[in-house]
């Protein structure tokens, strides 16, 4: 983990994003990339003018973010992209050109009088992006660290996925790995597919020698369930697989990751299927 992008829009939030990524590179000794998309969509007639100057603008803002945080990044590696397009596609083909190794995005979308596109973007750089991301809500206070993860573990084959990079993650930060098996159905076969789950992920999390706590909860609300638990015991991040709903128009976050991450008030990592084995 040697490369870590973090999408701005200028926000405060978004500045608080940065902030926590740079603990992350502190952590990982990694690079930190900024990238700010225009996506601004003016008038043939006025581009030339407008648009050449917002991009000024937004270039001399980045250029004074990275003086201001640039000696807080590990051997200073802090470095800025400006990029034209759709927010969700240019981030996704900025980790791609980087090989970023995470993507860090906030999770709120509109401040005071000002709009931003930080939190209307978050879902569709999930579903899009080629590495994992982590969403962060702008009054998280992570003065404390990455301490704990919580790690759920459901009854979809796609859910042990995420267990390498959390369990890696969890060895960089020295934190405790909170596996939570979560029961939503009676049924036997199920309920005994969750507990092989368990015991695989503990096998895994053991041989790395890294410390965890094992339980379970019977959920009627999964996502509801899983926040309950992170919050009772106040871990610090939580890790999902991101589940998709595909239109022939797009891909959606499905209903279960968009209540965790909606309703999650300490940062969540999101992992998309397929992508990490």
């Amino acid at each position: 983990m040697k490369t870590l992008l973090v999408a701005t829009d200028f926000s405060k939030n978004s500045l608080h994003v940065l902030e926590y990524a740079i603990m992350f590179a502190n952590n990982l000794n990694a690079a930190v990339h900024l990238v700010w998309v225009d996506n601004s969509s003016l008038d043939d007639n006025l581009i030339d003018t407008i648009e050449e100057g917002l991009r000024i603008e937004k270039k001399n803002f980045l250029k004074k973010i990275v003086s201001d945080y640039k000696s807080k990044v590990p051997g200073e590696k802090l470095q800025y992209h400006l990029k034209k397009g759709k927010v969700y596609q240019e981030i996704g083909k900025t980790a791609r050109q980087l090989k970023a190794d995470i993507i860090f995005t906030g999770t709120h979308g509109v401040t005071g009088f000002e709009q931003y596109w930080i939190g209307s973007n978050a879902y569709r750089i999930m579903t899009s992006a080629p590495c994992p991301v982590i969403t962060v809500r702008g009054d998280y206070n992570f003065e404390n660290g990455i301490k704990t993860i919580l790690l759920p573990l459901d009854s979809s084959l796609e859910t042990k996925q995420k267990l390498p990079f959390t369990v890696e993650l969890a060895k960089r930060f020295n934190a405790v790995i909170h596996l939570l098996k979560v029961y939503n159905s009676p049924i036997g076969v199920i309920r005994k597919r969750i507990d092989s789950f368990g015991s695989e992920a503990e096998k895994c999390i053991s041989d790395k020698n890294i410390n965890y706590k094992i339980e379970s909860v019977e959920a009627v609300n999964v996502a509801a369930s899983i926040l309950e638990y992170g919050e009772k015991n106040s871990v610090d991040l939580i890790a999902i697989m991101t589940e998709q709903n595909i239109t022939t128009a797009n891909k959606f976050l499905g209903p279960y990751a968009q209540q965790l991450i909606n309703g999650a008030k300490v940062p969540v990592l999101s992992l998309r299927d397929k992508d990490y084995n």
